[in-house]
């Protein structure tokens, strides 16, 4: 085996990617840990190892504090960490191509696991592009990693956990609120009572989401509720913020930054360009990977972990990661396969306790329908420019699906391949043509996953060296 093989290649090193690792290392397999990020950690413990030296630790909360330990188990169990490199082709066999410090090269490996977690849900709005519009996720990586606090303050829009946790974050960091615009709809919380039995196990769970909505109605900005549209406007950059909430209320504020959450979807790319079969997940609104109980998809030997199987959070990341990891093993035959069934038995108990409070949670935060149906004047690919009008004008010419669509708008062809554009897409293709967005599909995905250049490609020189 020579350095570009390793038995298994992971991508990505957050939970799942970390935790799959840890286990991988313990069974005996060489790994390689490929990551877009300086260090490990992923978006939920994200720069944890220098955050952890500093103040700024304590606010930050105790679930992310817990990530320092998970990062110095992995820097510990000797799997080859590749920081800072961007995964942009992977082909079955299998051979993955990446580019690090500006050159390209190609690694081989005998399986494969996706542990590229999820990403934010695109909302289009009018305005959505201004200067000074941003996602809570954005600055919260912004808190996280530098420590940076807007100097004045922010307007919130949105729903879900990570804006009541991220406005708790700012708050203790000394930063500023000027007011929160709810997006969750009115009758949320009783279509989500019915789920709450089986969550009751997670109470800790209520009781910090509680404890967060609480503190945030004693800090004293305006709330408000039912939220249904938004509307970003300004010369060159935000100047002022309409909204509109469900009972007609209307209201215009100035604001020098918005930041707008709808939610996090599984980042599915990298399966779809390996042509893992997926499917549409009613409760979270978006494709999840087809998975066995081991986290293999529909190709022999690619495994998805994390949040990239299905939005769970980092407590059903790391499960995952770790039960794909044992079935590697199992498949390699460092590891027998009564072994690894009796491994995963207590993996695939956390990961149902995880994962109990999901349902609940889906339920009440789901995406308001406006989320799915821009103006027509609303940009929705970002990368190429193209507006709801121009796919709506599109989608009744016959009955395109999105890669026709793409053709003839170039929508989704951009630096992003679709990850800003392809649900808003299927959504207005599904409207349009009056059948179900789960029929729809998404775009083709292929290579390149991420922008490389011209130089980088040029770098790759799979030659041997003369004897």
């Amino acid at each position: 085996m020579n350095a570009n093989e390793t038995d298994l290649l992971i991508v990505g090193a957050g939970p799942a990617g970390m935790a799959a690792a840890v286990t991988a290392r313990s069974q005996g397999l060489s790994v390689r840990v490929l990551d877009d990020q300086p260090a490990p950690g992923g978006q939920i413990w994200r720069a944890i190892e220098t955050v952890a030296e500093t103040p700024r630790i304590a606010r930050l909360g105790e679930a992310y504090r817990a990530g320092a330990d998970r990062a110095a188990a992995f820097r510990a169990c000797g799997a080859l960490y590749e920081p800072e490199s961007q995964l942009w082709q992977i082909e079955p066999g299998f051979r993955a191509f990446l580019t690090q410090q500006g050159r390209a090269r190609s690694v081989t490996a005998r399986a494969v696991i996706l542990a590229t977690g999820a990403q934010e849900r695109p909302a289009p709005f009018p305005g959505w592009t201004l200067p000074g519009v941003l996602t809570v996720g954005a600055a919260q990586i912004l808190l996280k990693t530098a420590d940076s606090v807007p100097t004045s303050p922010v307007w919130i829009a949105g729903c879900g956990p990570l804006p009541l946790l991220y406005m708790t974050q700012l708050l203790a960091a000394g930063g500023q609120i000027a007011g929160f615009l709810d997006t969750t709809p009115r009758g949320r919380l009783g279509a989500a009572l019915r789920h709450l039995p089986q969550g009751l196990g997670l109470l800790a769970d209520l009781a910090k989401g509680l404890s967060w909505s609480l503190a945030l109605r004693r800090a004293g900005f305006p709330i408000i509720r039912h939220v249904a549209e938004l509307r970003a406007e300004g010369e060159g950059r935000l100047e002022s913020l309409h909204y509109r909430a469900e009972d007609g209320r209307e209201g215009e504020v100035a604001a020098e930054v918005l930041l707008v959450h709808e939610g996090v979807v599984p980042n599915i790319h990298a399966p779809l360009a390996l042509g893992c079969a997926v499917s549409w997940h009613a409760g979270q609104h978006c494709y999840v990977p087809d998975l066995d109980s081991w986290g293999e998809t529909s190709q022999p030997n690619v495994f998805v972990a994390g949040d990239g199987a299905g939005v769970g959070g980092a407590e059903a990341a790391e499960p995952r990661g770790r039960i794909a990891a044992l079935r590697v093993a199992a498949r390699l035959g460092t590891l027998g396969e009564g072994a690894a069934e009796s491994a995963a038995r207590p993996e695939r108990g956390r990961l149902s306790r995880a994962l109990a409070l999901r349902p609940f949670l889906d339920a009440l935060y789901a995406p308001r329908p406006q989320v799915f149906a821009p103006a027509d004047e609303t940009l929705v690919c970002r990368c190429e420019e193209v507006t709801a009008g121009e796919l709506r004008a599109r989608a009744v010419q016959g009955r395109p699906g999105p890669n026709q669509i793409k053709a003839f708008t170039r929508a989704g062809m951009g630096p992003c391949q679709g990850r800003q554009c392809g649900y808003t897409m299927a959504h207005i293709i599904a409207t349009a043509q009056n059948r179900p967005v789960e029929e729809v599909g998404f775009y083709r995905i292929r290579p390149p996953l991420k922008p490389v250049t011209l130089g980088e490609l040029a770098s790759l020189d799979e030659r041997e060296p003369a004897a």
